[in-house]
């Protein structure tokens, strides 16, 4: 029998924020991912999801503790990290930072993601993972062009802030050529991945120019500007400097591709959120097959060596 995947959920949010996108609100990716069976029939994953811990973390937002659980991350205990970046400063401290690494180093596959603006911005020391997201405070897009307003509707918001839809409603995608691992759908027609949840402010994500084992996969379009901007970035295995076999990495340029609200808009958001929700997936379930599927591509790909 093949032992299952065991993959690491992980917000960089403490669990007594009960009113954020805290990992409560990604049930509805646990219990997909939970679902899961190999070809034999078997789990395909094993899942632990969880929050920043609680314990001797600063009563200071923006001074970060030390997770017990990040700061040994070990291949010994898991296999994968998913690694939602929810935080605006004092998310991930640096012995968290060199846990993740580490990980990393060990071959363990990771997905980052995060939203607009400077959310996340804590993934920036993560060597070999955070280079991939552009921030509105540091580690900007080089592109200056991409350094202005995308969605003009939310105004406390400012760049990158990419406008695909309102959450609730799904866009359509733009697969790279040639079509990645990730992006293919056996069960669609085209047989790839046409449609992600909509969001209206997705970060800003790209390839630094030293970084040529990583390519995008797949792009969106502005509803605002109808400019394109890039949604996934894939990374291969590579041995680096030190002789250490890096695990592949997935950057996404929202979380809001994978929490319940975007899936199902009656599971609710936090009090925060201004815009109106639409209701596409809602008439058009169907469109949810595409993000399952993707789901399940990175279970595989991300898988360690």
């Amino acid at each position: 029998m093949n032992q299952p995947l065991r993959i690491l959920l992980q917000t960089t949010l403490l669990p007594t924020e009960e009113d954020d996108w805290t990992i409560a609100r990604f049930s509805l990716l646990q219990e997909y991912l939970s679902s899961l069976k190999d070809e034999a029939g078997n789990p395909l994953c094993e899942i632990t999801a969880r929050d920043l811990a609680e314990p001797h973390r600063p009563c200071d937002r923006e001074t970060p503790g030390n997770d017990p659980i990040l700061t040994h991350l070990d291949r010994e205990n898991f296999d994968e990290l998913w690694l939602f970046a929810l935080d605006v400063g004092g998310g991930l401290s640096p012995k968290d930072c060199a846990g993740i690494t580490r990980f990393h180093q060990q071959g363990g596959g990771i997905l980052t993601a995060r939203d607009h603006q400077d959310m996340g911005v804590s993934l920036c020391p993560l060597e070999n993972i955070g280079c991939f997201h552009y921030f509105h405070s540091q580690q900007t897009d080089p592109d200056e062009s991409r350094c202005r307003r995308d969605d003009v509707e939310t105004t406390n918001i400012t760049w990158p802030n990419y406008h695909s839809g309102n959450n609730g409603d799904y866009q359509t995608i733009q697969p790279t050529e040639p079509v990645h691992d990730l992006l293919k759908n056996p069960n669609s027609p085209k047989g790839v991945i046409e449609f992600f949840p909509a969001h209206p402010h997705e970060g800003g994500v790209g390839i630094p120019e030293d970084a040529p084992h990583a390519r995008v996969i797949a792009r969106g379009t502005s509803k605002t500007t109808h400019r394109p901007f890039n949604l996934a970035i894939a990374a291969e295995r590579i041995q680096d400097e030190q002789g250490n076999h890096l695990g592949r990495v997935v950057t996404q340029s929202t979380f809001h591709h994978f929490v319940d609200y975007n899936w199902e808009i009656e599971k609710g958001c936090p009090s925060f959120v201004e815009e109106s929700p639409g209701e596409g997936i809602k008439q058009e379930p169907h469109v949810l097959d595409d993000i399952h599927t993707y789901i399940k591509n990175l279970v595989l790909w991300l898988a360690p060596a």
